[in-house]
């Protein structure tokens, strides 16, 4: 381990927490009086997933390689089905609530920040490919780093959803459905097409 080491977990995790801090910013948009502990809460599952996701991805390599490699083509279908029913889910909540402007947009459940957790990190699967040759140690150094960077980058993608959702209104729910669904669309076209 090494400043090399270090600067490429970081940059691991800037990559990986992309869609966490879209879906960050969708949570924000749809509930804007969030309060510090719920985000605390929100950017802490996507971490604890971004940190858990590659060192399961280790774990299979160094253990049953072929039956993941198996399981490799079925991640961007995943995404895309966890992602479709969030975002539709709450695309439909923004439509009957779009009456209502003073009323404010309801939380996401734990339920589905589950989710939303499992959805944005399931890339992070891969990771465990690349860090394949590392001992325990090294793999669980770089997966906590993924998840500090995860953290720090949710916890601002949820400061700007708030901003906007408080501007925004009834039209958050909406907007927050629709970028859902659109990284849903985004990861299952990268995953299958390139």
């Amino acid at each position: 381990m090494n400043l090399l080491f270090i600067l490429n977990s970081i940059l691991f995790g800037i990559g990986l927490a992309m869609d966490a801090f879209s879906v960050s910013m969708a949570n924000g948009l749809n509930e804007p009086g969030m309060k510090k502990n719920r985000m605390t809460l929100i950017a802490g599952t996507f971490a604890g997933f971004q940190i858990v996701m590659p060192l399961i991805g280790w774990f299979c390599v160094r253990t049953i390689a072929k039956t993941f490699q198996a399981f490799q083509k079925f991640i961007p279908w995943i995404a895309l089905i966890l992602l479709l029913y969030i975002g539709g889910k709450m695309l439909i909540e923004g439509i009957r609530n779009k009456e209502d402007d003073d009323e404010e947009c309801g939380a996401v459940g734990i339920g589905a920040l589950m989710v939303q957790g499992v959805a944005t990190s399931i890339d992070a699967l891969s990771v465990g490919f690349t860090i394949a040759q590392y001992h325990l140690v090294a793999a669980l150094v770089e997966a906590l780093i993924i998840g500090v960077v995860t953290f720090a980058i949710c916890i601002a993608g949820l400061i700007i959803g708030k901003k906007f959702g408080t501007r925004l209104k009834s039209k958050a729910a909406i907007l927050g459905g629709v970028i859902l669904i659109l990284i849903g669309l985004e990861i299952f076209i990268k995953g299958v097409f390139f």
